[in-house]
């Protein structure tokens, strides 16, 4: 199933959505009304009856008709938890794995839909990309013995990252994450969540890629994270509980801006991809306040 958060100009709605018609049916209500459900049905094995009980509710339309929104209400926490690829620490950052996973969250306002201009910020000169599968949690508590039955489905993520911001924390202090990664309108979420019984079972193996302008930046595969879902999922659960409907980045491969030097500029066109799932396409805006 592909479950999408759309708009047609007025209030936000959840909808089924069908890629070989190209069409999408509304489901009444708010996420909590049948996300839980529908993800239990999935833990249990049962998708098919959990899509049957959907509230759907009205006609049928063309995908082409709505603005895709990030699945995610303003309700719900956005988590990142990063650092999750070695590679990606060691060419870009020059940086060897940590000891455990470093979680942290992301402001709602910096989210952007599918296909929506990626804002870029005044304060920075390093706009930066990070292609990442993105973790959509359907019901809580989560069951830290089995962390993926409370997992809905997945989605594509862009964690557009300030990296001049991000360097800019007090000295023997750290890193500004917030300031390098809540910058409003940046980060690209979607196009849907494409529940968990479309993939083999275990955390996903996935290619991810990025490209800006066609060329591809990145390229890796989920399969190459240090933490996998499940242990992700786990790890922010123990520390500070999930809420169905909350979303969790899972990191990056490398290849990103802050190794090669190549930062994303006004006007480019940034695709990022997640096999199985989709592809979210954002254009760079003009620098804010210019």
């Amino acid at each position: 199933m592909k479950i999408a958060r759309c708009t047609e100009g007025g209030a936000p709605f959840w909808a089924l959505v069908d890629t070989d018609t190209q069409t999408l049916q509304p489901i009444a209500g708010a996420f909590a009304d049948w996300g839980p459900a529908l993800t239990r049905a999935i833990a249990a094995g049962k998708a098919e009856e959990g899509r049957a009980a959907l509230p759907l509710a009205g006609e049928a339309r063309p995908l082409g008709s709505v603005r895709l929104l990030p699945p995610i209400e303003p309700i719900n926490r956005v988590v990142v938890a990063g650092a999750n690829y070695a590679k990606h620490l060691a060419d870009d950052f020059g940086l060897k794995a940590p000891p455990q996973p470093i979680a942290f969250l992301k402001a709602y306002g910096a989210l952007i839909g599918a296909h929506d201009p990626i804002r870029y910020p005044p304060l920075t000169q390093e706009l930066d990309h990070e292609v990442e599968l993105v973790v959509a949690v359907g019901s809580a508590p989560v069951n830290l013995a089995d962390p993926l039955s409370s997992v809905l489905g997945y989605t594509v993520g862009n964690d557009v990252s300030a990296r001049d911001l991000q360097r800019s924390g007090p000295v023997g202090i750290g890193m500004d994450l917030f300031a390098a990664k809540s910058q409003d309108r940046s980060t690209g979420l979607g196009p849907w969540i494409v529940t968990r019984d479309e993939f083999p079972a275990g955390s996903p193996k996935l290619r991810l890629t990025l490209k800006v302008n066609g060329e591809t930046r990145q390229d890796g595969n989920t399969a190459e994270m240090t933490w996998d879902v499940a242990q992700l999922v786990a790890f922010v659960q123990a520390r500070s509980s999930f809420t169905g409907g909350d979303v969790m980045f899972t990191g990056s491969p490398a290849g990103v801006g802050q190794g090669t030097g190549r930062f994303l500029n006004p006007g480019d066109v940034v695709e990022a991809s997640v096999e199985g799932i989709g592809t979210i396409s954002n254009v760079v805006g003009p620098k804010a306040g210019a």
